[in-house]
């Protein structure tokens, strides 16, 4: 018999599936207290059941469908996760230390279709999407396993979140949810390539999660060499999407320019920019190209960096510049990949 996982279940799901089966509903809330606030991961151990239950729920489910094969941490304390799931599929997630808090990144598909030119998660190319019970499996993974408060999430790790939609959502309100792991809507991120279906879809869903969007140029000609994602839905349908989004959803999105050397991080580039952003409620994060071997991009030079980011903040652009976080792991943006090192 092919055990379910659990944590594909919301708790009103769970709730239902145990008044079919016969069973009391309150035990769907008594396994998610264990499993989301107790991080107990056996049945074995949630002493309130009966025993007779324990022993039903361990033949029926289970609640981790992945296995840790590698953990590698940076000097800087960032430490990336490889995990092999059910099917002998891996997916990597991250956790990222700060002062002030912890952020776990996390995988929503095995491999990416879109293949940015300077991204290593499309170099194997797409296998699948992840269930909803896989993505929240690495997020229990992070809090529990490695003993940290994750405060922030993420969805920025292999794969394109808005093309794996609806379990990615599903997952984003267990983990917001009070019976869930009750992670604050504005703790959470999507970030997306500029999917525009996507996009338009999470306009109505009325949750206060961010949304960050890989932008790189602001012009097609430069967009479509670095994301092929732009031919299909090209920068300007991109634009008018996103402002409809702002409008809609009063709420402010981060645009992600990763800058690389002789490609588009000029002044001009900046400019033009600036133009395309000037007026909108938004903020720019700035990153430094992280190098991969095989696509042979570097990040330009400190001082054209700095110049990058004045020209943003004169022409009235919230524009931060993103630390590099666990490059010497292969864990910084744009470095997950599916291998073992």
């Amino acid at each position: 018999m092919v055990k379910e996982n659990i944590l594909n279940f919301d708790l009103k799901e769970l709730e239902q599936y145990f008044l079919k089966q016969g069973r009391k509903k309150f035990h769907a809330r008594q396994i998610f207290t264990w499993i989301y606030k107790k991080d107990i991961r056996d049945f074995s151990l949630m002493s309130d059941l009966s025993a007779e239950l324990r022993k039903e729920l361990a033949e029926e489910f289970t609640i981790l469908d992945l296995e840790l094969v590698q953990e590698l941490e940076s000097r800087d304390g960032t430490r990336k996760l490889l995990f092999k799931l059910k099917d002998g599929q891996v997916v990597e997630a991250v956790s990222i230390p700060t002062e002030k808090r912890i952020t776990g990144c996390i995988s929503t598909q095995v491999g990416c279709k879109f293949s940015c030119a300077f991204c290593a998660s499309g170099l194997m190319g797409f296998k699948r999407n992840l269930e909803t019970g896989e993505i929240i499996a690495q997020v229990l993974f992070l809090k529990g396993n490695l003993s940290e408060r994750i405060n922030n999430l993420v969805f920025m790790g292999i794969g394109e979140p808005l093309d794996n939609y609806d379990n990615v959502l599903k997952a984003i309100r267990i983990i917001n949810a009070a019976s869930g792991l009750g992670v604050g809507a504005r703790k959470i991120t999507i970030s997306s390539a500029g999917f525009i279906p996507g996009i338009k879809r999470l306009m109505g869903e009325g949750l206060q999660i961010e949304l960050s969007v890989s932008i790189h140029a602001a012009d097609n000609t430069t967009r479509n060499l670095l994301m092929p994602i732009n031919k299909k839905y090209p920068l300007p349908d991109l634009m008018r999407t996103l402002k409809e989004y702002i409008q809609k959803t009063n709420r402010q999105v981060t645009f992600e320019y990763i800058l690389i050397a002789g490609v588009n991080s000029g002044i001009t580039h900046a400019q033009n920019l600036s133009k395309m952003l000037r007026g909108l409620n938004c903020k720019v994060n700035l990153i430094p190209c992280n190098p991969v071997k095989e696509l042979g991009y570097e990040p330009p030079g400190k001082l054209e960096i700095l110049l990058f980011k004045d020209h943003l903040l004169k022409a009235g652009i919230d524009t931060t510049l993103r630390l590099t976080r666990g490059r010497d792991i292969q864990a910084a943006c744009g470095q997950l990949r599916m291998e073992f090192i």
